[in-house]
């Protein structure tokens, strides 16, 4: 099931720690790819979370100006886009070794422009990828 959630930048730790609650009280073993399709208008953000045991992949496309992207763990950037971007992937694998470890990641885009954007964002997670 796809999860959507917009916040103004101002709100996102707010609005962020409502929408980790509630991901962590219906969270289960199995996790289904969380994402996001839709358009930011300037300083508009979208975040989406998903628990991973070994490993986590983040994709993001952005039209025009682009956006800035981020994925997060326990709240401290992991990786992220140097500014605005049309496109972004990370992924970190225990078999890469470069997974930090188990934990509820979040990934997010920001619309740091000055026109709105189109914007797709995809967490997949474990068995996913």
């Amino acid at each position: 099931m796809a999860h959507k959630t917009i916040t103004r930048i101002g709100t996102v730790a707010a609005a962020g720690g409502a929408v980790a609650l509630a991901l962590l009280a219906g969270a289960g073993s199995a996790s289904a790819n969380q994402f996001y399709g839709g358009t930011l208008t300037p300083g508009q953000q979208v975040c989406v979370q998903q628990y991973a045991g070994y490993q986590v992949r983040v994709d993001g496309s952005a039209t025009g100006q682009g956006a800035k992207f981020k994925l997060q763990l326990n709240g401290a950037t992991i990786v992220g886009s140097p500014g605005l971007v049309t496109s972004f992937a990370a992924e970190l694998r225990s078999s890469y070794g470069n997974f930090p470890g188990p934990g509820y990641y979040v990934a997010c885009a920001t619309n740091n422009g000055t026109a709105n954007t189109n914007v797709r964002l995809q967490l997949r997670t474990d068995g996913e990828i």
